[in-house]
């Protein structure tokens, strides 16, 4: 499914209209047809008591046909309007006077006080107050009647997006309304997508209010929906699962190194190296026996020291991928060593944690580069990527994901709730898969083992991301499932990737393909 920004959206519409002659009117009608069949399906109609919020322009256009056709199928409907109907223009203009022509109470909302005993006796509040254009916070009126519906407790139904989610974003801005369901047109916004306005939503929904597919051509953003995974060689042996070397560990950091090395393993790689402080090795080793281990020459402060480099370098070109950074430690010795076998590996590598922030301080060496390179930061980490803020790459994710990727000539992993995954090309990923309970130390090192492993099983490494980072979380929903997502630990993680993988393999429950195509089509 793709997902389109606002700007984007509104030159598909203008598409339609202007291409291939699919009016204002039609679209709008549509939209609201498509609302109301869902929530006839979902919720019924006859007899149930409605309030529609319509705001101003568009949105509050398709109000009013929600309203009309809910009207015409038994519902006992009330229309509140935002602001004055004097101001409707084109299609809204149009649905107006026919709802004004029917016997529909249409009123403005003066007063909370006035309108809020009949939004406590309705059964069901239809949301299109704002669309996705919003810019700014909300205040006076639209916020009073924002939080009148929040403290209702009646089933809210959103038009296109929850009143006061940024369509670019997902951002609240101030408030919003918190939907049961959303009906969005044409395409999924980024705001309906993107926490948190996917959590404002509720059940999504999408209609494609008849736009013709190709129109979708040039949009760069989609849901990730990663490639099958090639069959497993039956006469296969270590070395045909492929064999990564991991660059990990200093002292104090045991954990980081034993999750991105034996998380390889666990999602199907054949042949796991450790690189390690010789100090370290034994107490990695006898939790991670599996783990074949290199140990290294360390520094005074116990990490990796430069003068492993040539060793480790001639070792990395014998292999198939090689990951970069887990519990590295900031030591300049050992930061010195990452740029150097960055800049000289012939082999794919993964720059995660401490590799990433040794890289930050030269970028240059990611962009020169010959062989293919993935970065999966954190928010934090993509802040000092690019010199911006986190609330700056929080208000533009997708536009600075796609520079940042094009500039470095890398895959870039943006890790956190729905994490985004950019091509050089500017494609983007959304994934789908995950919970809040992987939110926890050590999460982030078995993506980066996992990952490895969906390339040496034999995906290129564009789509080996991507499934990484999907049966990363699919892994982590399955532990959630079973354990709950409170207390879950990356070795939780770790441990259910092997049922992860098989599920993927064999077919994935179809409650779990629905939440992971993120939005359920309306036709």
């Amino acid at each position: 499914m793709k997902i389109s920004n606002v700007s984007e959206m509104r030159t598909l519409d203008k598409t339609a209209i202007e291409k291939f002659n699919i009016v204002d009117e039609l679209l709008m009608e549509n939209a609201g047809l498509a609302t109301f069949q869902m929530t006839s399906k979902a919720i019924g109609t006859r007899g149930r008591r409605f309030v529609v919020f319509s705001g101003g322009g568009n949105n509050g256009g398709d109000g009013f046909v929600i309203a009309r056709k809910l009207y015409s199928n038994g519902g006992v409907v009330s229309v509140f309007l935002m602001g004055n109907p004097d101001k409707y223009k084109g299609a809204a203009r149009l649905n107006y006077e026919i709802l004004s022509r029917l016997p529909i109470t249409v009123e403005t909302v003066e007063s909370i006080e006035a309108i809020s005993s009949r939004v406590s006796h309705c059964d069901i509040i239809v949301d299109a107050i704002l669309g996705t254009g919003l810019d700014r916070n909300v205040a006076g009126r639209y916020r009073e009647v924002i939080e009148l519906i929040n403290r209702s407790g009646k089933t809210v139904i959103s038009v296109d997006i929850p009143s006061g989610i940024n369509g670019n974003n997902g951002k609240v801005m101030g408030t919003a309304v918190r939907a049961d369901y959303t009906v969005t047109f044409g395409l999924p916004k980024l705001g309906n997508i993107l926490y948190p306005g996917f959590d404002y939503c509720g059940e999504l929904y999408v209609t494609h209010i008849s736009f013709p597919p190709e129109i979708y051509n040039d949009i760069k953003v989609t849901i990730n929906a990663p490639p099958a995974l090639p069959a497993r060689d039956l006469a296969g042996h270590k070395g045909t699962f492929g064999q990564a070397l991991f660059i990990a560990g200093a002292a104090g950091y045991y954990g980081a190194p034993y999750f991105a090395a034996l998380s390889f393993l666990k999602a199907g790689g054949g042949y796991s190296r450790l690189a390690c402080p010789e100090s370290i090795t034994p107490f990695i080793a006898n939790k991670g026996s599996e783990i074949v281990f290199i140990p290294q020459k360390e520094t005074a402060d116990g990490s990796i020291s430069r003068k492993n480099k040539d060793e480790l370098l001639a070792l990395a070109n014998k292999l198939d991928f090689v990951v970069i950074g887990p519990g590295l430690s900031l030591s300049e010795e050992t930061q010195q060593l990452t740029r150097e076998l960055t800049e000289a590996i012939e082999k794919p590598i993964l720059l995660d944690g401490d590799g990433i922030t040794a890289l930050c301080e030269n970028l240059q060496i990611i962009k020169g580069r010959k062989a293919e390179t993935v970065i999966t930061p954190h928010l934090g980490e993509m802040s000092r990527i690019t010199r911006l803020s986190v609330d700056q790459i929080q208000d533009s994710p997708i536009d600075i994901l796609q520079r940042t990727a094009s500039e470095l000539g890398s895959v870039i992993v943006l890790k956190g709730a729905h994490s985004l995954i950019g091509y050089p090309d500017e494609t983007v990923f959304i994934n789908m898969s995950g919970n809040a309970g992987m939110g926890t130390a050590g999460s982030g090192d078995v993506l980066t083992g996992t990952v490895a492993a969906m390339y040496t099983l034999g995906l290129n490494l564009d789509d080996a991301v991507r499934k990484g980072v999907f049966i990363h979380g699919f892994s982590g929903d399955l532990a959630a499932e079973e354990l709950g997502e409170d207390g879950i630990t990356a070795q939780n993680i770790l441990d259910y990737l092997p049922l992860a993988v098989a599920f993927d393999r064999d077919g994935i429950e179809q409650k779990l393909q629905d939440r992971y195509a993120g939005v359920k089509v309306v036709l």
